[in-house]
């Protein structure tokens, strides 16, 4: 709701009430921003919904009676964890195993974009230096949790950790307009057709080696399987890598320091039954 508030109050840009509803919550349109100097999202139809169902279980958009067919879904999420460290977060969603407890399927991934991945976690990363909240770090997370089941390519974008955090309002407003540049990056990238598209194995929950890639070269990450899950890996979901991600995928990419031996035995062959080049972060 803070992310929401800021959304709707921005000085930056305006939000208009629609005649539609989504989940019986009035759906706001984004109508330009106030100084008109970025033009390029005028021309795209950008919505603002409210659902009080768990963002991680929502298994339906629940569009079919409206208007709206969307493109992309942006998920301004509150996130949690263990270390409770203020920070601002991107991930796509997906189960690597059996265990499905947090939303979606077991085994399955929702659909993405690693362009639109990168414009997030980039726009995070760019309007978190703006602000005074300098113990706030900046994350992008590996493909973890729910929803896998919409037909729309997705990403989180969240403010973390805990109720402090979620309630800071200069937070809120930092992933409010992160959200917005984030559209406007998207295409920027997509126009440009610079970005190397990859698919990210092995590392840690906040994957560093892939956001090194991320911020200093011209490679956009979909999925992140990390180090944890790679032994759950089979074709099926490599397969899934690859067909759910909207662009067309140039590398495999794998966080060597951040694989052991084991997982590489499991990991390489599988790999090379596919017809897409394997790289090392190191590699680039």
């Amino acid at each position: 709701m803070n992310i929401r508030n800021n959304l709707i109050n921005s000085k930056s840009y305006k939000f208009k009430e629609t005649d539609h509803y989504w989940y019986n919550n009035l759906i706001f349109e984004f109508k330009g921003f106030s100084n008109k100097r970025e033009e390029s999202l005028n021309s795209n139809q950008i919505y603002l919904g409210l659902t009080r169902e768990s963002l991680i279980f929502l298994n339906d958009l629940n569009l079919v009676n409206s208007k709206i067919n969307p493109n992309f879904v942006i998920f301004a999420s509150r996130h949690r964890s263990e270390a409770q460290r203020p920070a601002f977060l991107a991930h796509l969603t997906g189960n690597w195993s059996n265990k499905a407890e947090f939303g979606g399927n077991p085994r399955e991934l929702s659909l993405a974009s690693a362009l639109l991945f990168k414009a997030g976690f980039l726009s995070l990363l760019e309007n978190s230096k703006s602000t005074i909240l300098t113990n706030f770090s900046t994350d992008m997370e590996v493909t973890h949790h729910g929803p896998t089941t919409l037909k729309k390519p997705l990403i989180f974008m969240e403010l973390g950790s805990t109720k402090d955090e979620w309630s800071i309002d200069e937070a809120g407003e930092v992933v409010a307009n992160s959200i917005i540049n984030t559209i406007y990056k998207y295409l920027d990238f997509k126009k440009k057709k610079i970005q190397y598209i990859g698919l990210g194995f092995g590392g840690t929950h906040y994957a560093p080696n892939f956001q090194r890639l991320v911020i200093n070269k011209n490679i956009a990450i979909s999925f992140i399987c990390p180090k944890y899950y790679i032994q759950e890996l089979n074709r099926d979901l490599v397969t899934q890598m690859i067909e759910n991600t909207l662009e067309s995928v140039d590398y495999f990419i794998i966080d060597w320091k951040g694989t052991n031996s084991e997982d590489k035995k499991h990991l390489i062959p599988l790999l090379e039954e596919f017809d897409i080049p394997i790289k090392k972060t190191k590699d680039f």
